[in-house]
This record gives structure tokens, sequence and C-alpha cells, in this order.
């Protein structure tokens, strides 16, 4: 399981979020979500918003602690990022 979370810098809703993704499959990172009682609503395309909080109890459940451009990096080199031109409308 490759499930990788990044630094919670995007702020929103007056929180800090970070970024969840698979560099494996959807599949892995939904289940992944799932299993640690992560919102479906949370997820946008290709990665989960997870708030700030939620970081210590996912890092230790096995998710690998990224900076966030290797998160980008090993998203879109596994096929699954979404570019952002296609996030659009």
């Amino acid at each position: 399981m490759t499930v990788l979370i990044d630094d919670p810098i995007w702020p929103a809703h007056g929180r800090l979020w970070a970024h969840l993704v698979s560099d494996r499959s959807l599949d892995e990172l939904h289940a992944f979500a799932r299993a640690h009682d992560l919102p479906a609503r949370s997820f946008d395309r290709d990665h989960y918003d997870v708030p700030e909080d939620a970081l210590p109890r996912l890092i230790a459940a096995g998710a690998e602690h990224v900076g966030g451009k290797e998160l980008v990096r090993r998203l879109i080199a596994s096929g699954l990022r979404i570019p952002a031109r296609d996030r659009r409308g």
C-alpha cells in the first residue's frame, strides 16, 4: 500500500488542509479513506482533503508523510493525477 499525505498548508473553512493520495490506485485510496472514517464528500477527483488534526492518526495508520512537490510528482507518475484544466466546471 502506498498512500501519501502532504503538509496541511491549504486554508479553507477556518482550518488548514492536507491532501491524501495513492500512487497505485483509487481503489486503494478509497479503501484507506473508508477504513479511517474520512467522509466521501472530502474526495476531490484524485485526492482527499484532510484536516490538519487528522494527520497524526493517518500517518500512524500507514500514510507516508511527504512534501507537496513529492506528492504531486508521485501522483503524476501514477497516472492518477487530474490536471487543473480538467478540474474546472
